[in-house]
């Protein structure tokens, strides 16, 4: 379906690879013209979180335009790493994540060391938002009134209600994951595409400037 300069934004992948390999099988992007922008949650919860990982890393190697963006499972996990909050991170899905890497419990030494560094590596690298001549792209949301470089982390990759529900004009459409809705969620000021493909929901991907919605279920 691709032909020029189209842009693909999938949401909030959870470690659903199969999900995943589905619908970029639907969108049949095209690596010398369109880009990639993956809106965070790569990892938690799903049986493939490291399968997601290496997905995304491939598609890096083949599409010059990949923007992966950073959700707060990722900001999760790499405190995991580092040995803070691990109890956090495993209540919040993480231990489907370390069973994907093959760490089983106990959890009572360092993870870090059983990660692939390219993984790690990636992880670090993750960019909290994002914007071209259009949108605006962010895992969760954006503070009103702050300009984008000012733009926290805690924002980016927490938000809900409180972006969700203002009205506040960001200058473009903001697309986000995060929330998760029964379909995507539209409205003036923002584009919400996280239809909870790790609950039983689909994975959504938003063609840009088509705004067509595709999903694998």
């Amino acid at each position: 379906m691709s032909t020029k300069n189209r842009t693909y934004v999938i949401g909030d992948i959870h470690g659903c690879y199969d999900k995943l390999t589905d619908l970029l099988d639907k969108i049949s992007p095209d690596s010398a013209h369109d880009t990639l922008v993956f809106l965070g949650d790569y990892i938690d919860r799903g049986p493939d979180s490291r399968k997601v990982v290496e997905k995304v890393l491939e598609l890096q190697q083949t599409f010059p335009r990949v923007i992966p963006l950073m959700g707060n499972h990722e900001q999760m996990f790499l405190a995991a790493l580092t040995g803070r909050e691990n109890e956090f991170f495993l209540k919040m899905g993480g231990d489907a994540t370390l069973a994907s890497y093959g760490i089983k419990p106990p959890y009572n030494r360092r993870i870090a060391s059983e990660i692939p560094l390219t993984h790690i590596h990636f992880l670090q690298n993750l960019l909290l938002l994002w914007e071209d001549e259009r949108y605006i792209y962010v895992h969760a949301g954006l503070e009103p009134g702050v300009h984008l470089s000012q733009q926290s982390a805690r924002w980016c990759c927490w938000a809900r209600e409180n972006f969700i529900t203002t009205t506040y004009d960001y200058g473009k459409q903001v697309i986000f994951g995060h929330t998760p809705f029964d379909k995507p969620h539209i409205d003036p000021y923002k584009i919400g595409i996280d239809t909870g493909a790790v609950y039983g929901g689909e994975l959504t991907c938003l063609v840009l400037p088509d705004m067509e919605f595709v999903t694998a279920k």
